[in-house]
């Protein structure tokens, strides 16, 4: 009984002093995607009355299925207090604030907000779904997202799934009457690989995470993309190597160029080029320009060719002072590169390796030519040489010339050779008496000219010629100075004048072969005159002669002989060599057949050899060969129609008597004749003139 008491009491307090009303749950704010469901909750406590809902202050009714609102309801079990706001679907207009009152409690709960998202559609990508692009050419794609999603959606750009972050790329909010217009665009500039890919244009916002994409595939044109290759990649100089161009284009392409080192190759078309390989294409790449209607591109490349050393750079000639250094700089090329190596012209000693040769110091005995010569490398082909002189400039050297000895009172001469370099300023030829430079003073001239080259690297030397006319004995005692100068010095040398003499035993010989001449001649002449002699028919009387051309102009003359001209003068001719070997004491004591009425004037012979006309030592003409004393015998037989005399004498004033009964057997008149008519070039006989006998006479005694 006790119980039941107690809960009537407790249920009476409870009555009368039990919990007041109040919220278990609140609404809070609320984000919705449009075309969704939103609930927005509210729960009371220890209350029992109406409960309605407001929107932006506006009741929507305190009914469970809110008449007028037809997306508008309320849910859950009244006893428990709950009364939770659906709206479904959601729409833009649906986004304000709500609360929940308990209206008889008077409680409203907290204001909620429903925001409503709505998603972005898909985007627009200007020119899809193919655009068309030209390789390498800068290009933009722009892709827009309108309509009235809130929030603003986000564009992305994707590639092959692969977001392109590092690609540059605007976005742009559109002013328009939606504030959820927004478009991006992207620059790129595509190249051959990007032909056939696919760009994907992403809008994503808090609406729609995942966001909508947009795809479009990029339709590449592009110039050619050129390769170019060579068979085989090394050849030798003067093999043949092929070039192709192989090339991948769109549109297609359109024609082919071939160059080398800049200059098109006349007549190639096609896509392959034969060539014979030289030196220049190691040098000179080989060029492939491939075209089509979007442009042109090329491809170069060099043949690999093997050749022997070309020269580049020739060495040239370099004159120093004597002491300075000299170089020598050449080049040359190849493939492989040529090993350079310095010489000397006419030697084999390597003086230096490399393109440079320098030596130290120079020194007249350095003076030369020099040869950079380039050895063929791996290749073994060609090989050369170049060669450059060097001058070394240094005091004249002066050096003197062989002459010939010189007769006494005859011409000689002295030569120097001057070599110098710089060029003598002057030669100068010096003796006691004084000096000359050029041309003559007194006896002696002075002449200079080039001489031939004598030594390599010297400049052309001089000869200088000192000839002396007459010379005489202080000159062979003497010497005669030859100098030369230059602006680095002055250089002599000292030159004496040889003497020349005959010698003895020439004399003798001379002599020997004069004497055995003139034994032959008086032989062959008795010879022939005893021949003649042997023939001739003697009269028996007693005849008397008179000899024209005495040299003795104080004999006395006979009454006879006045009609005789004074000119009638000259060498006695024996034409009967008979009596010319009769003694002479036996012709003076033969009597005179006349008694010496007739006398008749005649000639006294001597054999004298060598004497000549007054009396004189008879010394023939030099002969040819300038040896002097060899004596000349002259055949005037053409000229005297004579018998040829056994030898010309010197003849005396005087009467011969006959000597002999057979001495003058006859009379023949000669024919008359003047001087001789000699061959061009025979000397002249000094000693005689043969003059024509204007009266010769006969006078006998019967």
């Amino acid at each position: 009984m006790l119980v039941p008491a107690l809960l009537v009491l407790l249920f009476c307090f409870q009555g009368h002093a039990g919990p007041a009303p109040h919220f278990v749950k609140q609404p809070e704010d609320l984000v919705v995607v449009l075309g969704e469901e939103a609930r927005l909750p509210c729960a009371l406590g220890a209350y029992r009355g109406l409960v309605q809902w407001t929107k932006d202050g506006l009741a929507l009714g305190g009914e469970r299925d809110l008449p007028g609102w037809s997306r508008y309801w309320i849910s859950g079990k009244t006893t428990m207090g709950q009364h939770d706001l659906h709206i479904r679907p959601v729409e833009l207009e649906d986004e304000a604030s709500y609360e929940c009152q308990a209206t008889q409690a008077g409680l409203r709960s907290r204001p909620a907000r429903l925001h409503i998202l709505v998603p972005p559609e898909a985007p627009q990508v200007l020119g899809g779904p193919s655009v068309s692009l030209v390789a390498g050419v800068p290009a933009n794609l722009t892709c827009r997202s309108r309509g009235n999603a809130h929030p603003t959606p986000e564009l992305l750009w994707f590639r092959d799934g692969i977001r392109l972050d590092g690609t540059p790329l605007h976005q742009t909010l559109l002013k328009e009457a939606t504030s959820g217009s927004v478009e991006s665009t992207l620059f790129l500039t595509p190249s051959s690989q990007d032909d056939g890919a696919t760009l994907i244009c992403r809008a994503r916002s808090q609406a729609l995470p995942t966001g909508r994409d947009t795809a479009v595939t990029l339709n590449l044109q592009y110039p050619p993309v050129v390769t170019l290759s060579v068979e085989p990649q090394t050849v030798q100089e003067g093999e043949k190597a092929a070039f192709l161009c192989q090339a991948t284009a769109q549109p297609p392409v359109t024609g082919y160029r071939w160059a080398k080192g800049g200059s098109p190759v006349l007549g190639a078309r096609g896509p392959r080029l034969e060539v014979m390989a030289d030196a220049s294409f190691l040098t000179e790449p080989v060029s492939c320009e491939v075209s089509n209607d979007v442009g042109s591109a090329n491809r170069s490349t060099v043949l690999e060719v093997l050749f022997g050393p070309i020269l580049q750079a020739k060495p040239e000639p370099v004159s120093v002072d004597v002491g300075e250094d000299a170089f020598f700089t050449c080049a040359w090329r190849g493939n492989p590169s040529p090993r350079i190596t310095w010489i000397r012209r006419g030697g084999t000693q390597v003086l230096s390796s490399g393109p440079t040769l320098r030596l130290r110091s120079v020194g007249p005995e350095d003076a030369g030519d020099y040869v950079c010569r380039a050895e063929p490398g791996r290749s073994g082909l060609g090989g050369g040489t170049a060669e450059a002189r060097l001058t070394v400039n240094a005091p004249p050297i002066v050096t003197a010339l062989h002459s010939v000895p010189a007769f006494l009172r005859g011409p000689a001469s002295l030569q120097c050779l001057v070599l110098a370099s710089p060029a003598p300023e002057a030669v100068v030829w010096s003796w006691d008496e004084g000096s000359l430079e050029s041309g003559s003073r007194g006896r002696f001239l002075v002449e200079t000219f080039p001489a031939p080259e004598v030594h390599a690297g010297q400049s052309p030397g001089l000869i200088s010629v000192l000839h002396i006319s007459g010379t005489q004995e202080s000159d062979f005692n003497k010497g005669f100075n030859c100098s030369a100068r230059n602006r680095l010095g002055e250089g002599g040398t000292r030159i004496l004048l040889g003497r020349r003499d005959l010698l003895p035993s020439m004399r003798i010989v001379a002599g020997i072969v004069a004497a055995i001449t003139t034994v032959l001649t008086v032989l062959t002449g008795v010879a022939f005159c005893c021949w003649r002699h042997s023939k001739a028919s003697f009269s028996k009387q007693k005849n008397l002669v008179r000899i024209p051309g005495s040299s003795d102009g104080s004999s006395s003359r006979g009454p006879e002989e006045e009609t005789g001209s004074s000119e009638d003068r000259g060498p006695m001719i024996h034409t009967n060599c008979s009596d010319l070997i009769l003694d002479e004491k036996g012709a003076l004591d033969t009597k005179d057949p006349t008694n010496g009425y007739y006398k008749v004037r005649g000639v006294s012979v001597s054999l004298s050899l060598g004497e000549a006309p007054g009396g004189g030592l008879f010394l023939p003409p030099p002969s040819p060969l300038g040896l002097p004393g060899t004596p000349t015998c002259y055949d005037f037989n053409p000229h005297l129609d004579m018998i040829p005399p056994c030898r010309l004498y010197r003849a005396r004033a005087g009467y011969l008597t006959t000597p002999h009964p057979r001495a003058f057997t006859s009379y023949i008149k000669p024919t008359s004749f003047g001087p001789p008519d000699l061959a061009p070039g025979t000397p002249p006989f000094p000693y005689a003139a043969f003059s024509a006998p204007s009266h010769q006479r006969l006078q006998t005694h019967v």
